[in-house]
């Protein structure tokens, strides 16, 4: 019975927590002045309009250009922390040149009606778990990420930074449950054997993907698969950091899972 009831709360616990944080954005702001004040309401603003729907291209709307210019209007309350909280002020350098964490929070009753003006609407319920199955390559470097191999430590922890924003999971399958896939046999797998692996660790779906070092193009060059509702989606970055591949990956598995179509 006890069991039972911790589970219950911890369930409850995590509703409650993906409810309070879906309709809040963060971005950081120098100071907490007025003017870098009104900057960061609207990069809050775009933030959760992204989160709360999972569709991408909503900033990219000409609506947005009003919106932004109200942003003040739409948010409930907000919050500050000093990124440099504990470290005393040094030189010339005042309170007002401190970067800060600004928190804005929304009502979802007005975000919601903001994404029904863009004809939009929210991503509701629980976010499914993604297993991450990366091959990656650089020169004679290469590797298949996995939760025990030791060279991908950077990008797991880089990777989880960017399930942040859309409030999602990664999680990665340890070598012995790849049962031989080697990295070739990976990038060419149907993604429903990959969906049957990736239940296997945990998770609810497969994010494939491929990142290889191009000095052609001074960047990694990463590719991305993942099906949902009987349909393959591929999608391709080039020329960025992996952590900025990997959060390409999740905003386009968001794209997808939240109903919007393709990255």
């Amino acid at each position: 019975m006890i069991s039972l009831i911790a589970l219950c709360l911890m369930s409850c616990a995590a509703i409650a927590a993906t409810t309070a944080e879906l309709y809040q954005a963060q971005t950081i702001v120098t100071g907490t002045g007025e003017r870098n004040r009104q900057i960061g309401f609207k990069d809050c603003l775009d933030k959760v309009l992204v989160k709360v729907s999972g569709d991408q291209r909503l900033t990219q709307k000409p609506e947005m250009l009003a919106l932004r210019g109200k942003a003040a209007d739409f948010v409930q309350s907000f919050r500050y922390h000093d990124r440099l909280e504990g470290i005393p002020i040094h030189d010339e350098q005042g309170s007002h040149d401190r970067p800060h964490d600004l928190t804005c929070l929304y009502k979802p009753a007005v975000v919601d009606k903001l994404l029904a003006q863009l004809g939009s609407r929210a991503w509701l319920g629980e976010r499914p778990t993604l297993a991450v199955l990366l091959t990656t390559e650089q020169g004679a470097r290469h590797f298949v990420l996995t939760a025990d191999e030791d060279r991908g430590e950077t990008m797991r922890e880089s990777f989880d930074n960017a399930t942040a924003p859309m409030l999602m999971r990664v999680t990665f399958p340890k070598a012995a449950q790849l049962a031989g896939l080697d990295e070739r046999a990976l990038q060419v797998a149907e993604m429903a054997r990959l969906d049957r692996l990736a239940k296997g660790t945990g998770a609810s779906k497969a994010l494939a993907g491929s990142i290889v070092w191009s000095d052609k193009d001074l960047g990694w060059i990463a590719d991305w698969r993942l099906s949902d509702r009987g349909k393959t989606y591929r999608w391709q970055v080039r020329g960025v950091s992996f952590d900025e591949a990997f959060r390409v990956a999740v905003r386009g598995a968001a794209q997808i899972l939240s109903g919007n179509g393709q990255p």
